[in-house]
């Protein structure tokens, strides 16, 4: 399991619920993760549409991030992970919405 969270498959907390399954009896970490379907979301296509649309669900915190408040993009990942129940890649999430909103470095 230690190398599907170092590859970047996994995030804290879908290693977790990887864990929970392999102690539930439910397999081998690649089984639980195959079975529950439990893999990061990084597909730069599917994670760029769940960022806008976390950016046009939230204007004000948006606007926030546009005027400099570069901290308040938090909001806006908090609302890309719930979009995929945990499954997003935050730090990948953070750079696009912080490129979108003309905050990248």
């Amino acid at each position: 399991m230690a190398e599907l969270v170092a590859s970047g498959a996994l995030n804290d907390k879908l290693a977790r619920k990887v864990l929970e399954g392999v102690l539930a009896g439910e397999g081998g970490p690649d089984e639980v993760v195959a079975a529950q379907g439990l893999v990061v979301v990084s597909d730069e296509g599917e994670l760029a549409a769940v960022v806008d649309a976390a950016i046009a669900a939230n204007p004000e915190i948006a606007e926030k991030v546009r005027a400099g408040k570069v901290a308040a993009a938090g909001a806006l990942v908090g609302a890309v992970m719930k979009a995929t129940r945990g499954q997003a890649d935050a730090a990948r999430a953070r750079e696009l919405i912080l490129t979108r909103l003309g905050q990248a470095d």
